[in-house]
C-alpha cells in the first residue's frame, strides 16, 4: 500500500453532499403522519402496505430483489410479487399467511412522511393492535368487501375510539373480487358509517380499492369511475396529524434527571402540549414546587423556547426536588392529582381482570401500584351495549374504576392524551396486562370514598392476641363438608385459646347478602361481600374462617389480592358429586333434579375448583379429625 486511498471521492463530491444534506433536512421537516391499518383476518393489510411501499418507490434495490427471491419462495400469487411479505417478517408470519406483531414501517412522499403500523386481525392478538393504535393519528380500517363489516372490524374499531382516533379511512378492499359493485360499496360504507357514528368517530374517508393489483392507493382506478374521492396516498397525504391545539397548556413528562456532571443537572423530557421558553416559571407535580426556567436545551443547541413535540432538557435557577415521572406544567393550569380514576379499559391478559386484583398502572413515564375496586360495565362489541360484569376476560372492553398507592396528575384521555392514557402491568410477570384512558380523575375531597391511614396496625392486634391473623377459606361443593369441617376447626382453634370468627355463607345470606339471589352476579357479590368482611375481621388480628361454596376461581383469587402475603389460606374440601348428591344436607340436590331452581350452578356442573389450593381435603375418605389437623398444619398449629 502506498497510502493512496482505494477509492478516490469525485471531485463534486462535496457540493453533492451538502445537496444529500438539504434534502435530508428537507425531508426530516416535513410533516409526519402516524396511523394503522386495523380489520378482520385475510381483509389484505399487509397486502395494502406492502403495496404502498413498493409503489410510491419506497423500495431500496436490495429490498425489491428480496421481495422477488420471498415470493418465488413463500408467495402465494404463483410466482407474482407477493407484497405481503414486505410486511410480515416473522418465520411463523410468512409460514401461516397471517400477521401475528405489529409490523412498524416508514416511507415517504415529496408531501408528507408516514410510519404505519400493521396490526394482526386475530382476535388472540388483540393486544398487538392495541398497542399499534396507542400512538396513531388515525386509522385504516380495510373491510373485505366480500364479508363486509365482521366482529373483528368492529372490534378493532371500538379500540381505536377508545384510543382517542376520531378519524377512520375506510378501505374497501378485494373490490375487484365483486365485480367492482358501486351498490357494494355503498352498503359497506352506510353499515360503517351507523357503526362509527354509534362510537363517536367523527370522519369516515371510504376507499374503493385492490391493494393486490394496486387499483385507488396511489392513483384513480379506471375500475370505478363511479368513485370521485381521492385515492388512497393522496387522502392520507392530505389528512392533518394529531397536533395538540397551540393554546393548550404547558406540559413535560420528566422522562429522566441529566445530570452530566456535578455542576450541571436538568430536566429531561419530550413536551406533550403547549410550549416553554427561557423565563417561564412553571410548577413541578405532585410535590407543586415552582421554578423559574433557565435555560432550554434542544438536541445539541440552546433555544429560546419549545413547542409540543420537541425534546428538551429544562435547566431551572432554583435547586428542586424533581424525580423521573413528574410533571412540568404552567402554574394555574395544573391537571387534577387523584388517587382514583374512571377509565375505559380493553384486557389484555389471560387471566381476567376481577375487583380486588392488583396491577401497576403507568401513565407517561410515571408507574404507581393500582388496583381495580369495581367494573361498571362490559362493552358488547357487536351492538355497543353495556352490561353488569365480574370479570373483564381476554379482549374485552369494559369501565372500571381504580385505587392509586399514590396521586398522580390526570386528566380525561379527551382533554389531554398524555395525562389520558395508561397501560395495566401485571406485578409478577410484568407483562402488559390492559390498555385504558381516563374518563374521570377523581380529586381527592371529592366526595368519593378514601382510606384512612389509623395509627393501630393490624400486626399489633394480632400482637394483643398473641396470635397470627389469617383468612381459613373453605371451598367446595354443597355437601362436600365445608360446614362440619369449619365447626371442627373453630372449636380445636377456641381450645388452644385462639380468638376467631367462623362466617358460613349460607348464614350470611340472612344478613350481609340478604338483597342477593344466586344468579352468577349475586354469588360473586356475596363472595366479595364476605372477602371485604373477612378482611376486616384479619385486621382486628382474628382468625377468620370462611365457609362457601364459592364456584368461581376469579372471585376467589379476587378475594385472595385484598389479603397481605400469606394471609390467606384456601382450603378444598373435595368430595365426589355423588357423595355430595348422596349427603344433600339441605335438599338442594333433589330440588335441582326436580327443576325447582334456576341457578344451580356451584351444585354440581359450573364449580371451578382451586387449582393450587394451600390445603387440599377429600372428605370422601378422610375423617374430619384428619381433615382438621391438615388445616391446622398449614396454620402452624399442630
Amino acid at each position: 500500500m502506498d497510502g493512496t486511498p482505494a477509492y478516490r471521492l469525485p471531485d463534486d463530491e462535496g457540493a453533492s453532499r451538502h445537496g444529500a444534506h438539504r434534502a435530508l433536512r428537507h425531508h426530516e421537516a416535513l410533516p409526519l403522519l402516524r396511523f394503522i391499518t386495523c380489520g378482520s383476518v385475510d381483509d389484505g393489510k399487509s397486502t395494502l402496505i406492502g403495496r404502498l411501499l413498493h409503489d410510491s418507490g419506497s423500495l431500496a434495490l436490495d429490498q425489491r430483489e428480496a421481495l422477488a427471491r420471498d415470493s418465488a419462495r413463500l408467495g402465494t400469487q404463483g410466482g407474482a410479487l407477493d407484497f405481503a411479505l414486505l410486511v410480515d417478517g416473522l418465520e411463523a408470519e410468512r409460514e401461516q399467511g397471517i400477521t401475528i406483531d405489529v409490523a412498524y414501517r416508514y416511507f415517504g412522499t415529496a408531501r408528507r412522511r408516514f410510519i404505519v403500523a400493521d396490526c394482526p386481525g386475530h382476535e388472540q392478538y388483540t393486544r398487538n393492535m392495541a398497542t399499534g393504535a396507542s400512538g396513531a393519528d388515525l386509522a385504516v380500517v380495510l373491510v373485505d368487501a366480500r364479508k363486509g363489516v365482521l366482529p373483528q372490524t368492529r372490534r378493532h374499531s371500538r379500540i381505536v375510539r377508545l384510543l382517542g382516533l376520531k378519524r377512520v379511512v375506510l378501505a374497501v378492499n378485494k373490490m375487484d373480487l365483486v365485480g367492482w359493485s358501486e351498490a357494494r360499496f355503498r352498503a359497506i360504507h352506510d353499515d360503517y358509517r351507523a357503526l362509527a357514528q354509534a362510537l363517536g368517530i367523527e370522519e369516515v374517508h371510504a376507499i374503493p380499492l385492490s391493494a393486490l393489483h394496486g387499483d385507488n392507493l396511489l392513483v384513480a382506478s379506471e375500475h370505478s369511475p363511479w368513485f370521485t374521492g381521492q385515492p388512497l396516498l393522496p387522502t392520507l397525504e392530505a389528512l392533518p396529524a394529531l397536533e395538540p391545539p397551540a393554546a393548550a397548556a404547558f406540559r413535560l413528562p420528566v422522562q429522566w434527571i441529566n445530570r452530566p456532571h456535578q455542576d450541571f443537572r436538568g430536566v429531561a423530557g419530550t413536551v406533550a402540549a403547549g410550549r416553554v421558553a427561557v423565563g417561564d416559571t412553571v410548577q413541578v407535580l405532585p410535590a407543586g414546587t415552582r421554578a423559574t426556567v433557565a435555560r432550554v436545551i434542544g438536541p445539541g443547541r440552546e433555544l429560546a423556547a419549545a413547542e409540543a413535540g420537541q425534546p428538551v432538557t429544562l435547566v431551572f435557577h432554583e435547586d428542586l426536588d424533581v424525580s423521573r415521572g413528574d410533571l412540568v406544567v404552567a402554574p394555574g393550569s395544573a391537571p387534577v392529582l387523584a388517587r382514583r380514576l374512571r377509565a375505559d379499559l380493553v384486557w389484555l391478559d389471560e387471566a381476567p381482570l376481577v375487583p380486588g386484583r392488583r396491577y401497576l398502572l403507568r401513565v407517561g413515564p410515571k408507574t404507581v401500584p393500582a388496583q381495580v375496586v369495581a367494573i361498571e360495565h362490559q362493552c358488547d362489541i357487536h351492538t355497543g351495549a353495556t352490561h353488569a360484569a365480574g370479570a373483564l376476560p381476554l379482549n374485552a372492553i369494559g369501565r372500571v374504576e381504580l385505587e392509586l398507592e399514590e396521586r398522580l396528575p390526570l386528566a380525561r384521555f379527551e382533554d389531554e392524551r398524555a395525562l389520558g392514557a395508561f397501560i395495566l402491568i401485571d406485578r409478577a410477570s410484568h407483562a402488559t396486562a390492559g390498555a385504558g384512558t381516563v374518563v374521570e380523575a377523581i380529586a381527592e375531597g371529592s366526595g368519593r370514598a378514601y382510606a384512612q391511614a389509623f395509627s393501630l396496625g393490624p400486626a399489633e392486634r394480632a400482637a394483643a392476641k398473641g396470635q397470627q391473623a389469617r383468612c381459613l377459606w373453605l371451598t367446595g361443593l354443597s355437601g362436600a363438608g365445608k360446614s362440619t369441617l369449619a365447626d371442627a376447626l373453630e372449636r380445636h382453634l377456641a381450645a388452644r385459646g385462639r380468638h376467631t370468627m367462623l362466617l358460613d355463607g349460607d348464614n350470611t345470606r340472612t344478613g350481609l347478602s340478604k338483597d342477593l339471589g344466586f344468579a352468577p352476579g349475586d354469588r360473586r357479590e356475596h363472595v366479595r361481600r364476605l372477602g371485604e368482611v373477612a378482611r376486616l375481621m384479619v385486621e382486628a388480628g382474628l382468625i377468620v374462617i370462611v365457609s362457601a361454596i364459592s364456584p368461581y376461581r376469579a372471585d376467589r383469587e379476587a378475594v385472595r389480592a385484598r389479603f397481605a402475603p400469606g394471609e390467606f389460606i384456601e382450603v378444598f374440601v373435595d368430595a365426589s358429586p355423588e357423595t355430595c348428591a348422596a349427603r344433600d344436607p339441605k335438599g338442594l340436590y333433589a330440588r335441582a333434579r326436580a327443576g325447582e331452581l334456576g341457578h344451580a350452578i356451584g351444585i354440581g356442573t359450573g364449580y371451578e375448583p382451586p387449582l393450587a389450593p394451600e390445603v387440599h381435603v377429600s372428605t370422601d375418605a378422610t375423617s374430619v379429625e384428619a381433615s382438621v389437623a391438615a388445616v391446622l398444619a398449614a396454620l402452624g398449629e399442630d
